[in-house]
């Protein structure tokens, strides 16, 4: 027999009548049947990549706050579900951190989550996600699994549906609590208050948004206000002492895990209070009682301030932090930006501007239609009046909530890009420079309350940071590229009977520099080819691989045998003082007669392919390393080169990636060279790194010379 009527079960997505709201059906239908307390549908905007909330269930909305509108590129669950049309599982608080860390800085609590496509077999229309306590198995059963797939396929037949009808779909009002069932059939509403207000200490029920709905007197008496002062408001709201992110972040915690939490707080001018927060899927209930162990009575009440939650600006500004901390170079500030910040704030088109010589430049852009009209500000003096250069000059932001307002203020200006209705000018400033200023611009006239102003100023300080630093490591970049393309040779010339090609790729980690080196030497009548290596992947790196190639081109011109150059290249490299170590393979190649004579120290040995697409590895006799042992012999191997051969000389980050065999690389390697190695050698070069999980990753330098031997020599 059941005690009373049970909740009603949500139609499926697919029977929603036409008018109804489908999205927030579907939404609840599925966080009922896998047992979920809290979700939300996102759109795929039809006009930018860009995640937009539709509606959310189970929770408040402020809630996921930094994460309303989303780029499709953003590393959040639902964005990843989106883009790679895959069921998304994040087991728990560890897994948050470790996977998806800017989510888990603002919303640190224990939680599992499942992020799904709304796709049909060609459009993408969205995602769902849903959210469990932390008390939820770590892994997604299969049940849980097929009833979430199941109905987001619904859902994307029915949004495929309304799209060919030419019914928008659009946000809907969020569901954030279900009609609670009655108390008990032999307890009316009236008796049960009764009840709770003889209780000794206080009872204050608070709905999904913190706003209290019921209070007793012992609460009422303990947080000194009148009951009716205190009813329809947010308990942080009519208690101002109780205004503190710290407590705020137990509500939250107490919503999102499920769990009991509690705290204590201080009642003007010390009595201490103790707060413990039950929670449910309609809201949450707050035992409140006089503190009963002794608190630090240094402790100060924290500050009243006279507006409500501060929810959304810490969340925006704890997300937006973690992402501008991943930003490496400009154009990587400028796309964190484009996918982070604007999204949240609501803008649609934002510029960086930067200066040089007293005068802007556009470091970089997105979302103008045209262009032209944001290379307007590149050349502006600073001196010129206008918002851009005086926000960055100045150091002061300005807000322009209309058009009318901005020509007011700078009439006759015509330098802000037309289609706009609103802006922001943020001036960047770091460590007391200005390095640029952000230009914020929304589509329609946009009105910027004060709380909305501290958090784009503030963000404006964290894009500022992530700026300097980019623009110190692409500063640096330029110069590091810069030395090593004037190291390596700007062009191959091989002597008659080769074809050669060569691929160079720095390590992804530091400055992109690196001691990898490659040449082809002409010499009379023959020609010699080296590759080696050098310790390190910075500037010293870089130099020493400059002057070992030089001495080897040296010592090349002026006869000397393989062997020969080797040792005179250690004694070198001994002599310079240098405390870095390098691998080096040198060959003497006389394609006339068919064959190349090779020293190697400390060097992998190259591949050779045959013309019948024989491949093997060439075991090569060798020395130690240049620059260890001034005395070391580097014995020479004579090698067949018949015409159609192919030779790849290539340096350990071709082949070496953790957790893989270098063997097994070799033999991967060989087993595609005799598969294609008969193409031309530049695709071949190509193939060969395409293949390469070693030169993906790029923990180390690549560099590789290809040589093929012609029968025209």
């Amino acid at each position: 027999m059941s005690d009373g009527p049970g909740p009603e079960r949500a139609p499926a997505a697919d029977s929603v009548p036409v008018g109804q709201p489908m999205l927030s059906l579907a939404l609840a239908s599925m966080m009922e049947e896998v047992g979920a307390h809290s979700g939300a549908v996102y759109l795929l905007s039809p006009d930018e990549p860009v995640l937009e909330m539709a509606v959310t269930a189970g929770m408040p909305r402020a809630f996921a706050a930094p994460w309303q509108r989303v780029g499709l590129s953003a590393p959040i669950p639902v964005a990843d579900a989106a883009r790679d049309r895959r069921l998304v599982w994040v087991g728990g608080e560890e897994e948050m951190a470790r996977r998806y860390p800017r989510i888990s800085v603002v919303l640190p609590y224990p939680f599992a989550l499942a992020a799904v496509p709304v796709a049909t077999r060609h459009d993408v229309y969205g995602a769902v996600y849903v959210t469990w306590p932390g008390g939820h198995a770590p892994e997604l059963s299969d049940v849980e699994r097929e009833h979430l797939t199941g109905a987001c396929e619904r859902l994307a037949l029915r949004l495929e549906r309304a799209a060919a009808e030419n019914r928008p779909v659009g946000p809907e009002s969020d569901v954030l609590a279900a009609q609670a069932p009655g108390v008990a059939d032999t307890l009316g509403a009236v008796e049960a208050a009764r009840m709770a207000s003889r209780l000794p200490y206080g009872l204050v029920s608070l709905d999904l948004h913190g706003r209290i709905g019921f209070v007793n007197a012992a609460a009422a008496d303990l947080l000194g206000r009148p009951a009716g002062d205190l009813l329809g408001s947010p308990l942080w709201v009519a208690v101002p002492w109780l205004n503190d992110p710290v407590y705020e972040d137990r509500y939250r915690a107490a919503l999102i895990s499920q769990q009991v939490m509690s705290f204590v707080a201080v009642r003007p001018p010390g009595e201490w209070l103790s707060f413990r927060l039950y929670p449910g899927r309609t809201g949450l209930t707050v035992r409140v009682s006089r503190a009963r162990t002794a608190v630090d009575p240094a402790r100060r009440a924290p500050a009243v301030e006279p507006h409500p939650a501060r929810l959304v600006t810490i969340s925006q500004v704890l997300s937006l932090a973690g992402a501008l901390t991943e930003a490496v170079g400009v154009q990587d500030v400028v796309q964190l930006v484009w996918d982070e910040v604007a999204p949240a704030v609501g803008s649609q088109a934002f510029a960086v501007l930067g200066t040089q010589g007293g005068r802007l430049h556009v470091l970089g852009h997105r979302g103008y239609a045209d262009a032209h009209v944001v290379e307007r500000f590149t050349g502006l003096p600073l001196t010129e009046r206008t918002p851009g250069a005086q926000a960055l000059s100045s150091g002061v932001p300005a807000f322009f909530e209309s058009r009318a307002e901005l020509e007011r203020l700078y009439p006759g200006r015509h330098d802000t890009p037309d289609g706009y209705a609103a802006w922001a000018y943020l001036p960047l400033i770091a460590s007391g420079r200005p390095v640029g200023t952000c230009v914020l611009a929304y589509a329609e006239p946009h009105p910027f309350p004060a709380d909305e102003r501290v958090v784009l100023t503030s963000l404006g300080g964290l894009i500022a940071q992530a700026l300097a630093r980019a623009l110190l490591y692409d500063a640096k970049h330029r110069l590091a590229q810069g030395l090593q393309q004037a190291l390596l040779p700007r062009s191959l010339v091989p002597p008659p009977g080769l074809d050669a090609a060569a691929r160079y790729l720095p390590a992804t980690h530091g400055m992109e520099i690196g001691g990898d080196f490659y040449d082809l030497v002409p010499t009379r009548p023959l020609a010699a080819a080296v590759i080696g290596d050098v310790q390190g992947h910075n500037v010293t790196a870089a130099g020493l691989m400059g002057q070992i190639r030089t001495g080897v081109r040296a010592y090349s011109t002026v006869g000397q045998a393989p062997h020969e150059v080797m040792g005179s290249t250690n004694r070198l490299l001994i002599d310079l003082g240098a405390e870095l170590f390098a691998s080096c393979l040198y060959l003497r190649l006389d394609p006339g007669r068919g064959h190349a004579v090779m020293a190697r120290a400390g060097h992998p040995p190259p591949l050779l392919r045959r013309p019948d697409g024989r491949v093997r590895v060439l075991d090569l006799a060798g020395g130690p390393l240049l620059g260890i042992d001034p005395a070391a012999v580097y014995p020479t191997t004579e090698v067949s080169l018949a015409p159609g051969s192919v030779l790849v000389l290539y340096t350990d980050g071709l082949v070496e990636s953790p957790g893989i065999d270098i063997e097994d690389a070799l033999v991967e390697l060989g087993g595609l060279l005799s598969e294609v190695g008969n193409q031309p050698l530049e695709g071949l070069a190509d193939e060969i790194l395409r293949h390469s999980a070693a030169a993906r990753e790029r923990l180390d330098d690549v560099a590789m010379l290809l040589l093929r031997a012609r029968d025209d020599a």
